[in-house]
């Protein structure tokens, strides 16, 4: 059978260009719906999707002659790895593609966060002058812990060096990743020198929730707080219990547990949430730049050819 890759979703043209040089046959249908698809899956020996719908048990049970899958991004979070991996599926995802752009994005958040920018930004617009309420912190001289190392670990490391900051890392899946921009240590050095804590790791079984009472009651300083990984990986409500205690400095939050209105405007803790003038928040868009959009699906699309043998 020819090898023939469905397109679920948007994805930039450089990645059909990229196709077409190879000589791959593809369709690109981003309107399709998870039942269409499950339709016609079967037909395909590949699958290119960003977060369209959850590629679960069953739809890879489907797709019978699926030999790929490649994700536009860098989570795999909305695909069934495990039962890929048994079903011998490659699983393909770009996460080189927005390191980049999630680097900028938490920097820009901290740095908003540790200088009162948007509470000042709103108080003027609103008739407040406040320059003693609105005095900010330094980022020179903190210490910066990076929770995993892989690309975006990487990216925010190299942009945090002009800072003049010191950036430690813990990975729990690495050894021996020291370079220039960051000293791999252990959690419980995490624990007793962050000033920022910021995540970078994928969503796992292990991940989600790890972010709780336990693990925050055990950092020694007040530090800021950065989550631009998942939001399953973080307790909001133990970062607010920290927030009010002033163990938490500040937080921003890229993505959240429930995303999307009206559902997060449901949760317990959304009210408290808003309501802290040193919390920022963001609409999971810090891999998502106009320059990310490229990115993403060139990466994805050079592996895709690279898997199937193929040259430009």
């Amino acid at each position: 059978m020819e090898n023939r890759i469905l397109i679920v979703d948007d994805v930039h043209h450089i990645l059909t260009e990229k196709f077409e040089g190879a000589g791959i046959s593809f369709d690109y249908l981003p309107e399709i719906t998870k039942s269409e698809a499950e339709k016609i899956i079967h037909l395909y020996s590949g699958m290119v999707i960003r977060s369209k719908f959850e590629v679960d048990k069953n739809f890879i049970d489907i797709a019978e002659s699926l030999k790929v899958i490649a994700r536009c991004g860098a989570g795999m979070d909305n695909i069934d790895e495990d039962y890929a991996s048994q079903k011998n599926i490659k699983l393909i995802n770009a996460p080189e593609g927005n390191r980049d752009a999630v680097g900028e994005h938490m920097i820009g958040m901290l740095l908003s966060l540790m200088n009162n920018l948007n509470k000042a930004d709103q108080e003027i617009k609103n008739g407040r002058w406040d320059r003693e309420g609105n005095r900010g912190h330094e980022l020179k001289g903190r210490t910066v812990a990076l929770i995993g190392y892989g690309n975006n670990g990487q990216a925010m490391a190299k942009k945090l060096s002009g800072f003049d900051v010191h950036v430690i890392a813990y990975d729990k899946y690495k050894t021996g990743f020291s370079d220039d921009y960051a000293k791999e240590v252990s959690m419980e050095e995490v624990v007793k020198q962050a000033d920022v804590l910021s995540f970078h790791i994928p969503l796992t079984k292990e991940t989600k929730g790890l972010v709780n009472d336990e693990y925050l009651f055990h950092f020694k300083k007040p530090f800021f707080f950065l989550m631009g990984a998942r939001g399953p990986i973080a307790d909001v409500s133990a970062i607010l219990k920290y927030l009010e205690q002033g163990k938490i400095l500040g937080a921003a939050f890229d993505v959240l547990p429930v995303e999307k209105f009206p559902s997060l405007a449901e949760q317990s803790w959304y009210t408290d949430l808003i309501s802290h003038p040193n919390v920022l928040l963001s609409p999971h868009v810090a891999g998502w730049t106009f320059d990310s959009y490229y990115k993403l699906s060139a990466f994805a699309a050079e592996k895709v050819v690279e898997f199937f043998g193929k040259s430009y």
